[in-house]
């Protein structure tokens, strides 16, 4: 009897141990990995801090091959391919945000692998890409065509080591109401997310019409996605808002990148007018955003012209 009396000590004891040692290893985990949460404003400490970049995006009418090449009569000797990108990034002095768009239909690890040692080699870093996607589908085929799209570009953003991917909402699809396309979004993102997580990269939802037009509805979407893996990807020149600025503040606290427009069109105003950079800057400051803010030049000006100095301009604010 006592004997076995002390065996049942000994178990118990060595249960307990287990028991503990296995929740020891689930308080470090858990302090290693962010918890699973709806999306709170980005906790940084320290000063804000921002880092130039520039989308590909911006020379659309001179890529060789891609979406929307070819509609627009250029100078041949001005067309460029993504290699010649990245060169013009390490020029300019300034990070590259190459837009899936532009890169080729035959695209595979060899070429990733390639441009991000070139790159490296150039002192370039990449600071993302960006998809065209659409998230308000509800399940069904589109739907999964489209989370396979993304989930194919979270692959090559890992391969290319590009920390963040920019992916779109979508518009209302028909015979659904904005409850119903912001449910689909959220479910979307969630199963996106989950898989960055994995691969390391941060997707970033973007104000991009929609039905993300407003700060309230974007807000909602991001607020609601429980994953660390998202957040906004905030463009200066999207909300079509009586006040873009005050739209701009709201999201700030969440943004993961952010895409500056060297203009901006407020609602019920007939034409876009120049964004106010320096607001910008100071809305981004106070919001404590430390990340990436890249260029994506959209407007008249030809953009070898106006790249340049609207580069200099941002770089000479940033730094003050």
């Amino acid at each position: 009897m006592v004997f076995n009396a002390l065996m049942q000590e000994r178990q118990t004891r060595r249960e307990f141990l287990q028991h503990s040692a296995l929740a020891a290893a689930g308080l470090a985990s858990a302090a290693l990995v962010p918890a699973v949460m709806g999306m709170e404003p980005v906790a940084r400490s320290g000063q804000p801090k921002l880092m130039l970049s520039l989308a590909a995006y911006s020379f659309r009418d001179y890529f060789k091959e891609g979406k929307g090449t070819g509609t627009k009569p250029v100078d041949p000797s001005k067309l460029i391919e993504l290699p010649r990108f990245i060169d013009y990034c390490a020029e300019q002095q300034c990070a590259a945000e190459v837009t899936a768009y532009y890169f080729p239909a035959s695209v595979n690890a060899d070429y990733l692998l390639n441009l991000k040692r070139q790159a490296f080699l150039r002192g370039v870093p990449i600071s993302g890409t960006a998809v065209g996607n659409t998230f308000t589908h509800p399940a069904g085929v589109r739907r999964d065509e489209q989370i396979k799209y993304v989930k194919q570009w979270i692959d090559r953003a890992a391969i290319l080591g590009a920390p963040h991917i920019r992916v779109f909402a979508g518009e209302l699809q028909q015979g659904s109401t904005k409850a119903e396309a912001k449910k689909f979004c959220i479910a979307a993102m969630e199963e996106c997310c989950a898989y960055a997580g994995q691969k390391g990269v941060i997707l970033g939802l973007e104000n991009h019409g929609g039905i993300v037009g407003e700060s309230a509805d974007l807000l909602d979407i991001i607020k609601a996605v429980q994953s660390p893996w998202c957040g906004i990807n905030l463009d200066t020149g999207n909300f079509r808002t009586d006040d873009p600025y005050r739209d701009l503040e709201l999201c700030a606290p969440y943004a993961v990148n952010v895409q500056f427009k060297a203009e901006i069109w407020p609602r019920g105003q007939e034409e876009k007018s120049p964004g106010d950079m320096k607001r910008v800057v100071r809305i981004l400051r106070s919001a404590k955003y430390q990340g990436f803010m890249a260029l994506e030049y959209e407007a008249a000006e030809d953009a070898w012209s106006a790249v340049p100095r609207l580069l200099k301009e941002m770089r000479e604010l940033i730094a003050g």
